[in-house]
């Protein structure tokens, strides 16, 4: 692809102002405007490569959600989970798969969900009533609704899914609450909450990158 000049800036390049390519839009820019390294391990570079200062916010987020919130979703937690219509929920724990494309839910039944089947996620905060809007938070609000969580005005509880099952017509709902672990404690329940709604964000900020 010609590019004669910066993307961002629109610097001419020539012998002084070189030309850099962002590793991870692959867009082209002068030295200034792609100076920042970070590594980027969704694309396989463990060691910092240089990316545009858009991309290497989003890839800043990324590795802290690595070091951080995926060593929580592997571990799991334990829920109460509900499925579809059904009144009766089933205490099981809920991971996310090694590979990282399903969440795993195990329990007297067992589940496997395709992430990239997941079309809808929404939390659910303390005082939610079923049927009122304000008390449930898209996945495009999670940061914000993490920020007044660590302020302790709120606090997850609990999570909606919805995800398509090949040949069903309608999309597919899952309700997880927040149980109970071995000590009796839903501490744990609470971070994977928090984990999965990290994820979530990075996904909608990243989607188009």
């Amino acid at each position: 692809m010609m590019c004669p000049r910066c993307m961002q800036c629109d610097a001419k390049f020539d012998f002084i102002t070189r030309k850099h390519h962002c590793r991870r839009c692959g867009k082209c820019f002068c030295d200034r405007c792609c100076s920042q390294k970070v590594p980027l391990r969704r694309m396989c570079f463990v060691d910092p490569v240089r990316q545009c200062a858009e991309c290497a916010l989003v890839s800043h987020r990324e590795a802290e959600f690595y070091d951080k919130q995926l060593k929580v979703l592997l571990s799991g937690a334990t829920f109460l989970v509900t499925f579809g219509d059904s009144e009766k929920p089933e205490t099981m724990v809920c991971r996310l798969s090694n590979n990282q494309r399903c969440l795993i839910l195990d329990g007297d039944s067992h589940h496997e969900i395709e992430i990239a089947h997941v079309c809808t996620v929404q939390i659910l905060t303390e005082g939610f009533t079923p049927g009122v809007e304000k008390d449930i938070h898209t996945y495009t609000s999670l940061l914000g609704s993490l920020l007044a969580s660590e302020a302790g005005s709120t606090r997850a509880t609990g999570m909606f899914l919805q995800y398509t099952v090949p040949g069903a017509e309608a999309a597919t709902q899952l309700r997880l609450m927040a149980g109970e672990d071995a000590n009796g404690s839903k501490r744990q329940a609470a971070a994977w909450l928090a984990a999965m709604h990290k994820a979530t964000k990075l996904l909608y900020e990243s989607r188009d990158q």
